[in-house]
């Protein structure tokens, strides 16, 4: 499919779809799914054969019966209500923005929006997100497929501070922390404390403290809540654009509308000369 055109109508109705994410996922209380929907749509990129990723495939049946995707058709569903809203936009967009606005309705960072996803059809085959039985050495698997680093992993496994897990779609039962529906660095902090009933560990989870390198992000996380908000925006952000170039659209947040790539380069370039030029002219005036 052809990738959406970013114009300024493009930008609007991205706007107007964040207001209405915002409204859905408070009323519902749907934050934690959308950000897996989110993670899931994006997390099947491959660097070396530069497929998969963000493009919206996960609306597929093909792709959300994956026993990774269990339960995930709801979300999908919920953002119908909006796509119907705001055709214009394509779905690949439409998931990272719910995504994004998932992490900030509960308290979590806000990250640059950058739109402009192509949409595609073409669904890659099973198993390439993240197995909870497993360890530290198929996390480094699979998330050094995708171009991500260790810093990363634990970033954004800092983002089951959102949500619980079920036992009818992965096998596993329970919330990782007190307040699912907050964002914040708790995920780290219970980990350090180890077991506490009621709240689940999972073995990825637990891999984090078993290997050095993963435990000094946790340890840095549990200590500083604006250290891991910093990390976890830079690696949503990386993990969001994973094979989409987004070199001349626009970045988009709550706020002016930023020109990036060269040809916002060569706008500014040309607004601040044209800004020189006329205040030279005022001043020679100025002194005749």
């Amino acid at each position: 499919m052809a990738r959406p055109i970013v114009d300024a109508e493009y930008l609007k109705e991205i706007e107007r779809a964040r207001r209405d994410l915002r409204a859905l996922i408070s009323s519902k209380n749907c934050a934690p799914i959308m950000l897996r929907l989110a993670w899931h749509d994006a997390g099947t990129y491959d660097a070396k054969i530069k497929a998969g990723g963000p493009n919206g495939s996960i609306r597929n049946e093909e792709e959300y019966c994956h026993a990774a995707n269990n339960g995930l058709k709801i979300a999908i569903d919920l953002c119908e209500t909006v796509k119907s809203k705001h055709p214009k936009i394509s779905y690949a967009d439409l998931y990272q923005l719910a995504g994004y606005v998932a992490v900030e309705v509960t308290g979590g960072p806000s990250i640059e929006f950058v739109p402009g996803r192509k949409d595609s059809k073409v669904s890659p085959k099973e198993g390439r997100l993240p197995d909870a039985k497993k360890g530290a050495p198929h996390l480094r698997e699979v998330f050094y497929r995708m171009g991500l680093s260790d810093r990363d992993i634990v970033a954004l496994s800092g983002g089951h501070t959102l949500g619980r897990a079920h036992p009818e779609r992965s096998g596993f039962d329970g919330p990782w922390t007190k307040e699912p529906l907050k964002f914040d660095n708790s995920y780290f902090v219970e980990l350090l404390q180890g077991e506490t009933e009621g709240l689940l560990k999972l073995p990825t989870d637990k891999a984090l403290l078993d290997d050095p390198e993963f435990r000094h992000y946790v340890e840095l996380y549990a200590k500083d809540e604006e250290a891991f908000f910093e990390d976890y925006a830079a690696s949503h952000k990386k993990l969001s654009e994973l094979g989409f170039n987004p070199s001349g659209s626009k970045t988009v947040k709550d706020g002016p509308i930023l020109v990036q790539g060269a040809f916002g380069v060569t706008v500014v370039a040309l607004v601040v000369a044209l800004g020189y030029w006329y205040e030279n002219r005022r001043l020679l005036k100025s002194i005749r």
